[in-house]
C-alpha cells in the first residue's frame, strides 16, 4: 500500500497559486474584506508562509491585479474579419464576461481599493486602457489618429467602465442589452464628432460601409429612424 506524498512547490508555482486563490477571493468579496488568513486557508498553507511568498496583502493585491489586467487587455484583442460593429459587440460580451466573473474584485479596483492610488495600480490600470485603445485604432485601421476619434475612443473606454460599475449595483439592466447600446453609443460618438470635423467625416463612411442591417449598427440607424419617423 502507497500513500500519497504532499509535492513540495516551487516559489513561482507557489506565487502563481496565491495570485489565483486571492483572484477567486477577490470574484467573491472586495479586497478590502479578504484577509491573509483567508488567502492561506485557501491554499492550503499557513499565515506566515504566504509572507514569505508576498510581504503583504498590499503586494499579492497588486499581483492579482496585474495577472487581471493581462486578462482583462486580452479581452480587447478581436481578429479584424468582418463588420466592425459585430467585432465590437463581441469584445463589449467578453469585457462583461470579466466584469460578470471578477464583480467585487473591479468594482473596488475602480472605486476604491488596498491598492489604489499606488503608483502599480494606477499603471496597470493605465496599461489596460491604453490596451483597449490601441486595438480598437486597430479596428478602424488608424496608427495615427487625429485629436477628436482619440477623443471619442478614450471617452467610449471610460463610458464602457462607467457602464460596467452601473451595472454591478443590482444589475437592474440585462447586460446583453447594456453590450449593444456600447456598441451603439461608440458610433454615436463617432457620428457626432463627424457632425463638426470633416477629417472625422471622412472616418465615417468607411467605418459604416459595409455593415449589414440586422448588425449592430444597422440597428441602431434602423432605431433613430423609427424615433424620427
Amino acid at each position: 500500500m502507497t500513500t500519497g506524498v504532499r509535492r513540495r512547490m516551487g516559489v513561482e508555482e507557489r506565487r502563481q497559486q496565491l495570485i489565483g486563490v486571492a483572484l477567486d477571493l477577490f470574484a467573491q468579496r472586495s479586497p478590502d474584506e479578504v484577509s491573509i488568513d483567508e488567502i492561506a486557508a485557501a491554499a492550503g498553507i499557513s499565515r506566515p508562509l504566504v509572507y514569505h511568498y508576498f510581504p503583504g496583502k498590499l503586494s499579492l493585491y497588486e499581483a492579482a491585479l496585474k495577472r487581471a489586467s493581462e486578462d482583462l487587455a486580452a479581452r480587447f484583442v478581436e481578429p479584424a474579419e468582418g463588420p466592425l460593429g459585430s467585432r465590437l459587440l463581441r469584445v463589449m460580451r467578453r469585457y462583461f464576461d470579466f466584469v460578470d466573473e471578477h464583480g467585487p474584485g473591479f468594482s473596488a479596483l475602480m472605486r476604491g481599493g488596498p491598492a489604489v492610488g499606488s503608483s502599480t495600480t494606477n499603471a496597470l490600470i493605465d496599461s489596460v486602457r491604453q490596451a483597449a485603445y490601441e486595438q480598437i485604432l486597430s479596428h478602424l485601421g488608424i496608427t495615427d489618429p487625429p485629436a477628436r476619434l482619440e477623443l471619442v475612443v478614450r471617452s467610449w473606454i471610460s463610458l464602457a467602465e462607467s457602464t460596467a460599475l452601473i451595472w454591478l449595483d443590482g444589475r437592474r439592466i440585462p447586460r446583453e442589452e447594456l453590450e449593444v447600446q456600447l456598441v451603439h453609443d461608440f458610433a454615436a460618438l463617432t457620428a457626432v464628432s463627424a457632425a463638426y470635423d470633416d477629417e472625422m467625416r471622412k472616418l465615417l463612411h468607411p467605418m459604416l460601409s459595409g455593415e449589414p442591417a440586422d448588425g449592430p449598427f444597422g440597428n441602431l440607424a434602423a432605431r433613430l429612424i423609427a424615433l424620427a419617423s
